[in-house]
């Protein structure tokens, strides 16, 4: 810790305390996490749940980053020197009188399910998903606090007591230890509620009232579900059927689709829970999903201009090495109309007018053209004389109109 200077203490937990930290090297300033149990070795050290873990989930715009590893011999003590964020989602909903905009919350919670499925699709499930283990900075989102995850692939039962009780999912709380990284999407369900309510979803007071809770708004499952749960728990329980009161009742103020994806969040069953990667799709987050295609586009164009991303690079060289050669063989063949008129165009060259017929000239401001002189080698096809046809006087058409005579008038002999 030579290199760190500590400026302040930022929280401490059962395990761990961090402090904020500036670096003596770049003068940055960093969360440093150290841990109250003392490690015996370097390896042990690398061999810790969360460190194996942020190194193989790494780098990640939602998933706090790892940016150096500092193990003291003398006392045994490991500190994760992560990167900086400015609070947690506890510390930004805590006390605030007016709830945030339905807009803000599906942002935030369009990361944290992205962040989820990163860590499922590596392996990697949480466990503890809670509004304190969030961290944001500047509307960005990313998950924090490893040291209770586990492989995907860990054969059941896990612990049993794992991870904050309001945050439970039912499976949690019914089987010895029988769950599965579906826990994770009900913990985020809870945070959903939580950030779009500003209070907590089951706030239970123990592992009993923590179940009652749950039926409270969802009722009791269906008994084939509890009889499920019941082969995997040695302790028997029975609940008396309930309905609950519904989520909607709870935030009624929340659109249909918040609504839809907090019911496919918080299902009862594990096995008909929504997965981290089916509620990026959600039309819940249809508005983030487009923002972010445009923004993958965008910087995809900005990559093609500065000559950085993969594919475009190439070509975009490519073109101005073309160009280049086009304007070089330009300039070295404007004085030779022979050779002008007889070598290949370039590609990007437009084809040269063959001139059939003597125009009259047009004067340009500056012209790259040589002008055409006798000495041209070659010939001029004939041109052809044009036929005027011979003028004839239009042929007189005779009128349409009928002649008609009146009879002679026949004088009577007394009118003479």
């Amino acid at each position: 810790m030579n290199n760190y200077r500590t400026i302040r203490k930022i929280g401490e937990g059962t395990f761990s305390e961090v402090m904020k930290v500036q670096s003596l090297r770049d003068g940055k300033h960093y969360a440093c996490k150290t841990m109250k149990q003392p490690i015996e070795s370097v390896d042990q050290a690398h061999n810790l749940r969360e460190v194996q873990a942020m190194k193989r989930l790494g780098p990640h715009p939602n998933i706090l980053q790892l940016h150096e590893l500092i193990y003291d011999k003398d006392t045994g003590t490991l500190s994760l020197i992560c990167e900086l964020m400015e609070m947690n989602i506890y510390e930004f909903i805590k006390g605030r009188q007016c709830p945030l905009a339905e807009s803000k919350v599906k942002h935030y919670m369009f990361q944290l399910c992205r962040s989820l499925d990163h860590m499922h699709s590596h392996g990697i499930f949480h466990r503890d998903v809670k509004p304190e283990n969030i961290l944001i900075k500047n509307d960005v989102l990313k998950l924090a606090d490893f040291g209770s995850c586990r492989s995907i692939f860990s054969r059941p039962p896990h612990t049993e007591y794992i991870s904050t009780r309001w945050y439970r999912a039912p499976e949690c709380l019914l089987t010895d230890g029988h769950y599965s990284q579906k826990m994770d999407v009900w913990s985020a369900g809870c945070v959903f509620f939580e950030i779009l309510s500003l209070s907590p979803l089951f706030p239970g007071r123990n592992e009993l009232d923590q179940v009652n809770k749950i039926h409270d708004v969802l009722g009791t499952p269906d008994i084939t579900l509890l009889q499920k749960f019941k082969q995997s728990r040695a302790m028997r329980f029975d609940f008396p059927p309930r309905k609950g009161c519904g989520i909607s009742h709870l935030i009624p103020q929340c659109s249909a689709a918040a609504l839809s994806l907090l019911h496919l969040m918080l299902t009862y069953d594990p096995e008909e829970r929504i997965s981290a990667r089916a509620a990026l799709q959600h039309p819940c987050f249809r508005d983030m999903r487009m923002s972010e295609r445009k923004a993958a586009s965008l910087r995809k164009a900005i990559g093609a201009v500065e000559g950085e991303s993969s594919g475009i690079p190439a070509s975009v060289d490519q073109l101005w090495r073309i160009a280049r050669q086009g304007r070089r063989q330009h300039l070295k063949h404007a004085g030779d109309p022979f050779s002008r008129r007889n070598a290949s165009h370039f590609p990007l060259e437009l084809p040269k007018l063959n001139v059939v017929v003597p125009t009259p000239s047009i004067p340009y401001p500056v012209s790259s053209f040589p002008a055409l002189t006798g000495s041209h080698r070659g010939s001029l096809p004939a041109i052809s004389k044009k036929c005027h046809p011979r003028l004839t006087k239009p042929k007189e058409e005779p009128h349409r109109f009928k002649s008609y005579y009146m009879p002679p008038l026949e004088r009577r002999p007394d009118e003479c």
